[in-house]
């Protein structure tokens, strides 16, 4: 069962009649000599963290290490729950847990790097909020975080998810592509489909610089991950909609990979370009290194 490509991924989909989920699942049992039910465990422990991470800080908000970010999650919930957000009840929540994932990591509180601590939110905000929008039990989002997993490991095997490498396209830009195709197969998609999804999520933030604030992962960290929810949930929709995706999975990680590598040093994690020196922003930090 193992692949080294979106284009593997599939023909053994395809071959066996399994979902993603089933592919990377009976991947792990057998590169990891485990038990399918020991790699089911360790997959709710990892949701178990995600849960935690996503909603303590609602109901208990946190300042983070830096002091640039603290109490937004609950702020976008309360407003949720008010019934005057604007972008619907799944996208609000979706955005509320990925906010409040980077206000525990920014904290020292524990996360899942799903794939990155900079990008943590993304794909538990989407599957949460899709959980309790449809009403489905934890066991469901197993198979969505096994899918996850497969495009996170193809992205690490033939691209990057550092954003000193490839910005933050290679970070935020994975994260919503996991989502993206995690949330098409929990909503009935295709394995074709969820590498569709994947794909455009992929596109969607393509060039994304990675410029964190003071070199802290906090801002504009927290805020990416909110639109990466946002991504991922308009790319599953598109695919789940029978609308195409002309680059292949692959084809886009590659041109990711691509456009990463050519960013300018500055707009790579360095915070020395994009909002890093922006002259609010030094001036938050407490630093004014490189701003005008």
């Amino acid at each position: 069962m193992d692949f080294k490509n979106g284009a593997q991924l599939l023909a053994l989909c395809e071959e066996n009649r399994l979902p993603i989920s089933e592919v990377m699942k009976n991947r792990e049992i057998h590169l990891m000599e485990k038990s399918a039910a020991e790699i089911d465990r360790k997959m709710r422990r990892a949701l178990e963290i995600m849960a935690q991470s996503a909603k303590s800080p609602i109901a208990n908000p946190r300042p983070s290490m830096g002091g640039l970010i603290g109490g937004e999650a609950a702020l976008i919930h309360r407003r949720c729950l008010e019934g005057k957000s604007i972008c619907g009840s799944l996208l609000s929540r979706a955005i509320a847990y990925s906010m409040a994932v980077l206000e525990v990591n920014s904290s020292m509180g524990l996360i899942v790097a799903a794939p990155t601590a900079g990008s943590s939110g993304v794909v538990p905000g989407v599957l949460l909020a899709l959980k309790e929008e449809n009403g489905l039990c934890d066991e469901a989002l197993l198979p969505a975080l096994y899918n996850a997993s497969a495009i996170g490991y193809l992205a690490m095997r033939n691209a990057t998810v550092a954003g000193a490498v490839g910005g933050c396209q290679a970070e935020v830009g994975v994260a919503s592509a996991m989502a993206a195709s995690a949330a098409a197969e929990l909503m009935g998609g295709t394995p074709d489909q969820c590498l569709d999804a994947a794909s455009t999520a992929l596109m969607n933030l393509l060039g994304l610089v990675c410029d964190p604030v003071g070199g802290l992962v906090e801002y504009p960290c927290q805020n990416r991950n909110a639109v990466g929810v946002a991504n991922a949930l308009t790319a599953a929709e598109i695919s789940l909609s029978g609308v195409k995706q002309l680059i292949p999975f692959d084809e886009m990680l590659s041109v990711m990979y691509s456009v990463g590598r050519r960013l300018a040093p500055e707009l790579r994690e360095t915070a020395l370009g994009g909002c890093a020196v922006a002259p609010s922003a030094c001036a938050a930090a407490g630093r004014c290194h490189g701003c005008s």
